[in-house]
């Protein structure tokens, strides 16, 4: 008799958080479907972050000021949102050195802010489909094709492996619109965007369905043939193209937009890009 009696006696009070819950619930839900709504109404999220808490060390901020241009250019809220970023980025991935390389702190931030800077649009940004950096001092020989790569994204092993002396040309040489870092986050992202269904993948797949039917168009190919302005390794495969192509975005924006304006475009929109001035 006490236990029904205890109930019976708290039942009511029980129910005001019921309802809420309840109530929360509901509300979420709507701002999920209007959420988006609006992704698909604007071709990008209603919000990129939540919540902004996590800082790099005073160390870590001086290897982003002066190895890292596209971080100087950004406003102070962005900069706390790119540090937020990098500083998740370190915490889920592990770096393993190759062939007697020592994986150094300014590596872990560099390769970070690679990943960071290609995904900075997007509210998914966390490279899912990898979980481990293999860093090598120069090219190494892949099994996956038996050559030798500067670069490879191995979905199978969850791994994105980078030669570091190449990966380091491309910050040297800012202009060269070779960058292997860019280029293999971009397979990564890609073949996330295949395999997921929210909302930046679904702004993904149409833009790059809208950089593949503009390549069919003649003028554009009369352009492509007339400027050589894309290297010609971009042409092996549309997604070779597309991950060339996030080179050219970020290394010549300028020359991409003019030579290509709606390419350009669609390229900014896949990557929902409006930052630093591209």
């Amino acid at each position: 008799m006490y236990i029904f009696f205890q109930s019976e006696a708290y039942a009511p009070w029980l129910a005001p958080y019921a309802y809420g819950i309840v109530l929360l619930g509901f509300v979420f839900f709507l701002f999920r479907v209007f959420e988006n709504f609006y992704a698909k109404s604007f071709d990008k999220p209603l919000f990129r972050n939540y919540l902004v808490y996590k800082k790099l060390t005073t160390s870590q901020v001086k290897i982003l000021i002066s190895n890292f241009e596209f971080y100087n250019k950004l406003s102070e809220k962005h900069k706390k949102q790119f540090q937020h970023r990098i500083a998740q980025f370190l915490s889920e991935k592990q770096y393993i050195g190759r062939g007697e390389l020592i994986v150094t702190e300014q590596m872990k931030i560099l390769v970070a802010a690679i990943a960071c800077m290609l995904s900075f649009g997007r509210k998914n940004y966390k490279y899912s489909l990898i979980n481990f950096i293999l860093i090598y001092p120069a090219e190494f020989y892949s099994t996956v094709n038996n050559n030798f790569h500067k670069g490879e994204f191995n979905p199978k092993e969850r791994a994105l492996v980078l030669s570091w002396k190449d990966f380091e040309e491309g910050f040297q040489i800012s202009n060269d619109n070779l960058n292997v870092g860019i280029h293999e986050f971009m397979h990564a992202m890609q073949l996330e965007a295949k395999n997921r269904g929210d909302i930046d993948s679904a702004r993904f797949t149409k833009q790059f369905k809208n950089i593949l039917n503009l390549l069919t168009k003649q003028e554009v190919k009369d352009q492509l043939d007339k400027t050589k302005f894309f290297r010609a390794y971009a042409f092996t495969n549309q997604y070779e193209f597309m991950a060339v192509l996030a080179e050219y975005f970020f290394e010549s924006p300028q020359d991409f937009k003019t030579l290509f304006p709606k390419l350009y475009d669609y390229t900014k929109k896949l990557l929902n890009f409006n930052f630093a001035g591209y």
